[in-house]
């Protein structure tokens, strides 16, 4: 299934970094919510990604908006990514793929000359009530978080 403009943020609880153990999305209804799906941590597009997004915390904090970046790397290594480049922002771990399926993110692709099965990098934007208000698929690192935080601004 995949999500469509308006439809309620799902209802999932995902490991979180930081000191919230884990992070129930519907618990976060009340803010606006950016929701960036990234393939791994420690590589070099998602890296960059990340430091975008931390760049631009404050703008994103200062527009009532709180972000989420998901992979589905373990907790461990969530910790260690965001230690190695400062992102103040939390991290999801989706070993699982719950929120992979739910949001319809899991793709295959072409790596190395063999098919895998990957993230591909996507960004979810949720209003304060709760409804998607925006998404980006198949998502260009360079400029991306400036364009988030443009729709962030006009809700």
């Amino acid at each position: 299934m995949t999500l469509s403009i308006g439809d309620p943020i799902p209802d999932l609880e995902l490991p979180a970094t930081g000191d919230e153990g884990s992070l129930k999305l519907r618990d976060l209804v009340g803010q606006k919510l950016v929701i960036y799906f990234y393939p791994k941590d420690n590589t070099p597009g998602c890296t960059q990604e990340g430091q975008d997004f931390a760049a631009m915390e404050q703008e994103f904090a200062a527009a009532g908006a709180r972000i989420l970046g998901v992979s589905r790397d373990t907790l461990r290594k969530h910790e260690n990514f965001r230690a190695k480049y400062g992102f103040g922002f939390t991290l999801l771990a989706d070993t699982e793929e719950d929120a992979c399926q739910a949001f319809d993110v899991i793709r295959e692709k072409m790596m190395y000359g063999k098919k895998v099965r990957g993230i591909e990098r996507s960004t979810f934007v949720f209003d304060a009530a709760g409804k998607l208000a925006g998404e980006w698929r198949k998502v260009k690192v360079n400029g991306h978080a400036a364009e988030v935080l443009e729709l962030i601004r006009s809700l």
